[in-house]
């Protein structure tokens, strides 16, 4: 394994910690956990992301996640991935460090069959391989609330939605004047600032803020291979929110996010075309905006939205190796989407959501200068779900979707939920079933490496769960199991050396279907407020993947995962706190041929307030620098130690 042997016993100390945690009798938690800010939330906390329309999480029938904005400033994060790797059933890939490739995967679905929103607006790629989104130069920044559902949400959110929704939230505008601000320091002379200020101002309310972020970097190539050569990064952004109150009842919505960033990255030099350090640099620039007018009926039972939502990711590698600059990679993807929603309120015991969308997506691809591959698609939708509550403490939804895909024609798809608690909270019995639909990306219909012979990808999956209450609440247990059958998932085929017919005129490769694949685990979790100010929890994930047709395990989907979050803040305000992150081995490529071994990291954290509203801060990464690989030959950050000054009025 590529730990370092010196580092060997602290690690086995905290893995043997967390689980002792997790062998308490009768320990078991699928959501984990709904202790308030304990990384989870009570009965009354609102969630939209998984009907969306604003529901109680204790209606809510889907396995749903939540990070508020408290957790998020208390784990001091710099990327949305530091976030997400403590969700249950999330597990990540990874070409190197901050601003590299980076792709997150929801209970071993394919990671561009995951919608990824920011303050609800589509951010997924149209000109990435899958169509799905890179994680790896998305930063915290101003992001106020992540919203996680686990398992098929086509109905409400169409295609790719098979693995699962990652709602990213923004800081909303506040009545009277708030103001958010940090400035960090840290080793490989990493640097950042963030700030965000908002206001009401008569009928117009803003939220608006910024952010910078500069570091030295690691080597993309695993430094236990020998990479030397740092790759930096740096990335600017920003992010607002107006609303415009034209009367009581209607109101405009305007929301933006943007973010440029500068990756240096490592590639594949002639003569051997292996990885290695080289001067290459990869540029990228999202751009994400909305404009929407709202108008709420019938004393507010009767709510509307209609907008326009426009997603635009430009990107651009350039080799600086020799006397001129080289541009080996360039691509665009845009979409663009009209909605209207409508949520009425037919009884007290009903609701109704639905709407229709109109959505077109376009992708630019090219390589060292080639001719551009470029194609445009058009999807329509229709949808509807009714909320149901015909009973105290039981709710049901019932959904469905049909889209009409330029290409492939109609799809319709289904779904379920249902949450149930017979003694007031404290136990929550939940389970859900949806069929998922996602057509093949136009990058791996139209590109070098394209086959116009795919098929759109299938699936049902379904969960069930229970979650337990105890000490007056002061601790929750439960567990939830899950089961995904897929058909027609699509995966990159090598043609070297293949005579596959598939390859006929595609030397360098291409995508085809796979016939059948599963995937079924178990989300487990702990959550305990032991003492005042002490909040723990403890997750762990087993998800088990496979390939019908070969009996492989998908490629770079671990079976295991363990997370423990602790977090004490004294009465005087001092806080501090840590975070341990296992994960098991998985295998890099879909023959098993090539693994990758498991890996445990470790983080520590503490604040110490000076003044009102002022606190300084610092934080140690992978504290015992372990040495590990997400990808084949692909580096981790190292032990890092980086600390700052952050001001909440």
């Amino acid at each position: 394994m590529l730990w370092n042997k010196t580092n060997m016993k602290p690690i086995i100390l905290y893995g043997a910690a967390i689980g002792a945690v997790l062998c308490v009798p009768g320990v078991a938690a699928a959501q984990s956990p709904n202790l308030v800010e304990a990384g989870a939330q009570d009965d009354d906390t609102i969630v939209v992301t998984a009907n969306r329309t604003q529901r109680r999480l204790s209606d809510v029938g889907e396995s749903v996640s939540i990070i508020g904005e408290k957790a998020i400033i208390e784990r001091q994060p710099t990327e949305v991935l530091d976030l997400l790797r403590t969700v249950p059933g999330l597990t990540f890939n990874s070409n190197g460090g901050i601003g590299t490739s980076t792709s997150v995967s929801i209970r071993g679905a394919n990671s561009d069959q995951t919608v990824v929103l920011i303050d609800g607006v589509k951010l997924n790629d149209p000109a990435s391989p899958g169509g799905g989104f890179n994680f790896g130069s998305l930063l915290t920044g101003n992001i106020a609330r992540v919203e996680v559902v686990r398992g098929s949400q086509s109905v409400l959110y169409g295609s790719q939605a098979i693995g699962g929704v990652i709602n990213l939230l923004t800081r909303e505008p506040t009545e009277d004047l708030a103001a958010f601000a940090r400035a960090e320091y840290g080793e490989r002379d990493t640097a950042q600032l963030v700030g965000n200020v908002s206001q009401r101002f008569g009928p117009v309310a803003v939220s608006a803020g910024g952010n910078y972020l500069r570091t030295d970097g690691i080597s993309a190539f695993s430094r236990a291979r020998g990479g030397i050569e740092p790759d930096g990064f740096e990335s600017w952004g920003a992010n607002g929110k107006v609303d415009v109150y034209l009367t009581d009842t209607i109101s405009l919505d305007l929301r933006g996010f943007y973010a440029d960033g500068e990756t240096e990255v490592d590639g594949f030099p002639a003569p051997d075309f292996a990885l290695a350090d080289t001067d290459e640099i990869s540029e990228r620039t999202d751009f994400v905006g909305y404009g929407g007018l709202n108008a709420s009926l019938m004393d507010g039972r009767f709510r509307n939205r209609i907008g326009f939502a426009y997603t635009n990711i430009d990107r651009q590698n350039i080799d600086r190796s020799g006397n001129s600059d080289v541009e080996t990679f360039d691509a665009n993807g845009e979409n663009r989407r009209f909605e209207y929603q409508g949520v009425f309120e037919a009884a007290d015991h009903a609701e109704l959501v639905f709407g229709a969308e109109t959505e077109t997506s376009e992708f630019r691809s090219s390589s060292y200068g080639g001719p551009a591959a470029t194609a445009e698609v058009g999807i329509d939708s229709i949808y509807g779900q009714v909320n149901l509550t015909p009973l105290a403490g039981l709710s049901l939804t019932g959904g469905v979707r049909y889209d009409h895909h330029e290409t492939f024609g109609g799809n319709t798809v289904f779904a379920v939920s249902g949450a149930y608690t017979p003694n007031a909270g404290s136990t929550t019995i939940r389970g859900s079933f949806g069929e998922g639909f996602k057509a093949p990306a136009l990058y791996q219909l139209y590109s070098e490496y394209g086959n116009e012979a795919l098929q759109p990808e299938q699936s049902d999956s379904w969960d069930v769960g229970v979650t337990q209450r105890l000490v007056g609440g002061l601790a929750e247990v439960g567990v939830t199991y899950f089961r995904r059958d897929a058909e027609n998932q699509i995966a990159f085929v090598s043609c070297f050396q293949n005579s596959d017919p598939i390859c006929t005129d595609r030397p360098n490769g291409t995508y085809g279907n796979i016939a059948r694949t599963n995937a079924d685990g178990v989300e487990v979790g702990l959550a305990l407020r032991p003492a005042a100010g002490f909040d723990l929890s403890a997750n762990y994930s087993f998800i088990d993947t496979q390939d019908e047709a070969t009996g492989n395990v998908l490629a770079r989907q671990p079976k295991h995962k363990v997370s423990l979050l602790a977090d004490y803040r004294l009465p005087s305000g001092i806080a501090f706190g840590g975070t341990v992150v296992q994960v098991g081995d998985s295998f890099d490529n879909a023959s098993n041929s090539r693994a990758l071994d498991g890996y445990v990291t470790v983080d520590l954290r503490a604040s110490v307030p000076v003044a009102k509203g002022v606190e300084l801060y610092g934080r140690a990464e992978n504290l015992f620098d372990a040495e590990y690989e997400t990808v084949f030959r692909y580096g981790a950050a190292p032990q890092t130690f980086l600390g700052g000054v952050r001001l909440v009025i």
